[in-house]
């Protein structure tokens, strides 16, 4: 008959910690959250400014190279980000998913600066200009893929700290910390141009210097993106391998073809109306026009989406995401179709052109704009989100791709020669697929506006536990290990005063974990 082993316990290592120390970590667990919003906001406004400033880039190369600058090479130039774009949005979401939000921050952003500083750096072998826009392609495919990487994971990691933040107020924030950031990097594109024609500097140095200038935000969240840690909700739910995607793909296929479908419809109408809102401005104002005036009317026309994307952050806790998405495509539907019967006309009043032209695109930022990051960022699981949010995003992007590759080309052939006749119908076709949108969104997209993120995280575990997923794959830490701070030796830390055993020494508790570890 076999003895029992005798066994001895181990004495965990005593750490005291005062009360100073512990007021610290609160002090910067209260503050992380917020922290983590800033600087998703500082990195997204870096992406918006290289997508938008190819806008007044355009005008410059048409200026220097003239017919040598095909639109063909506009358009490949356009399209090299957003196919970075789509690889970054679908691999780090992934990504992020799997390995975590801090590791796929540091990443994008350091591709994001690795691209910028390449593109303005750029140069063709031998002074070919075929060559510089080739290597242009390239350099600004790599700077898609960082650029792509950050819409999952600051987005979900903003969307993850809200709550901590100010409660309630999930949507306002993410919206602020997101598309607004994105779109105030667009006003950026068009005022950092300006500055420098107006500062008399040549066409080369306006879009060598404006191409750098892209450098400068991601390099200013570096050092917090090396302190950060991975959110706690992250760390609860995430689920690393053994991933159910049938399951997932079984329970959110709707979801999915409803953030997806309208990111892809937002997406065909804003990013061509926004990045060739250039040489839309420049064909009105005509021959007479200096590029100083065209970027004039570009900060005024860019400075529109800010008042839609502020009042669309408001809107989504207000009167919630459903009907705000609904309602912003609606109006740009509306809108964009009496601009376009009405074009030639308005064409001939400039400035009421360019004022409806703002409203038009400003719309769109209310309603898609704000919402499809928001509840791409918020309808999923906590397992999945960073993947689900990839793929919607991507899928927008695919819309972007499609409607700038169609933009011009439409032009010319709707125009039968007449540019100004080719542009009005281009605008009455973008807006009756607004209007799809609109009734797209309604019908697919679910409302989250009162729901807390745990709510659809045990949701899922419930949905997996269910159908016979062992979900023990969930999560790295327990409920009451996430609320402290675990010690990866054992270490008991014991929390006292100064000597004095009041304060929150009184209220001391052991637990003993099923790997030995102690904890007061």
């Amino acid at each position: 008959m076999s003895q029992p082993k005798d066994t001895k316990a181990v004495a965990p290592k005593v750490v005291h910690i005062s009360e100073d120390e512990i007021e610290r970590e609160r002090e910067r667990a209260r503050l992380s959250p917020l922290f983590t919003i800033i600087f998703s906001g500082f990195a997204l406004m870096s992406d918006g400014y290289q997508v938008g400033v190819l806008s007044l880039i355009n005008v410059c190369f048409a200026k220097i190279y003239g017919e040598a600058y095909t639109s063909d090479m506009s358009t490949r130039l356009a399209n090299a980000l957003f196919v970075g774009i789509v690889l970054g949005q679908i691999g780090f979401g992934y990504f992020c998913d799997r390995v975590g939000r801090k590791v796929g921050l540091l990443v994008t952003t350091f591709l994001v600066i690795i691209g910028a500083a390449l593109c303005a750096g750029a140069y063709g072998a031998g002074g070919s200009t075929e060559g510089l826009f080739w290597a242009l392609t390239i350099y600004r495919g790599i700077l898609g893929v960082g650029v792509g990487g950050e819409y999952p994971c600051s987005s979900t990691n903003a969307s993850e700290s809200a709550d901590s933040v100010i409660q309630g107020r999930r949507g306002m924030l993410v919206s602020l910390a997101t598309n607004t950031m994105i779109d105030f990097g667009f006003v950026v594109a068009a005022i950092v141009p300006l500055i420098l024609a107006a500062a008399g500097c040549s066409y080369e140095v306006i879009w060598r210097v404006s191409f750098g200038f892209g450098v400068l935000p991601p390099l200013s969240v570096v050092y917090f993106r090396l302190k950060m840690t991975n959110s706690e909700i992250f760390q609860r739910n995430n689920l690393k391998r053994n991933v159910p995607y049938l399951l997932i793909i079984r329970r959110y296929w709707k979801y999915l073809l409803g953030t997806a479908g309208s990111w892809f419809i937002y997406d065909f109408i804003a990013y061509p109306f926004g990045i060739f809102s250039g040489t839309i401005l420049d064909t009105a104002i005509g021959t007479d026009g200096t590029f100083v005036q065209t970027a004039e009317w570009m900060c005024l026309l860019n400075a529109f989406y800010m008042p839609g994307c502020i009042a669309g952050a408001i809107s989504a806790d207000r009167i919630g995401r459903k009907k705000t998405i609904t309602l912003g495509f609606f109006l740009q539907g509306v809108l964009g179709i009496l601009m376009g019967i009405f074009y030639r006309d308005l064409t001939g009043i400039f400035p009421l052109f360019v004022v409806l032209y703002g409203v038009f695109l400003g719309l769109g930022e209310y309603g898609p704009g704000d919402m499809v990051i928001l509840t791409s960022a918020e309808i999923y699981p906590t397992a999945i989100r960073g993947t689900a949010y990839g793929w919607s995003a991507a899928i927008g992007k695919l819309g972007a791709i499609c409607g700038t590759s169609a933009f011009k080309p439409a032009i010319a052939s709707l125009g039968n020669g007449d540019v100004i006749l080719g542009q009005s119908r281009v605008f009455i076709l973008g807006s009756g697929l607004s209007l799809v949108g609109a009734i797209f969104a309604w019908l697919l997209i679910p409302d989250y506006t009162k729901q807390d993120l745990t709510y659809e995280d045990e949701a899922f575990r419930k949905y997996l536990e269910d159908n016979g997923y062992d979900v023990s794959y969930l999560g790295e830490l327990s409920s009451t290990a996430s609320q402290e701070s675990v010690q990866e030796d054992g270490t008991l830390a014991v929390i006292g005063g100064s000597g004095s055993g009041g304060g929150l020494a009184a209220a001391e508790k052991q637990e003993v974990e099923p790997q030995g570890k102690t904890r007061v």
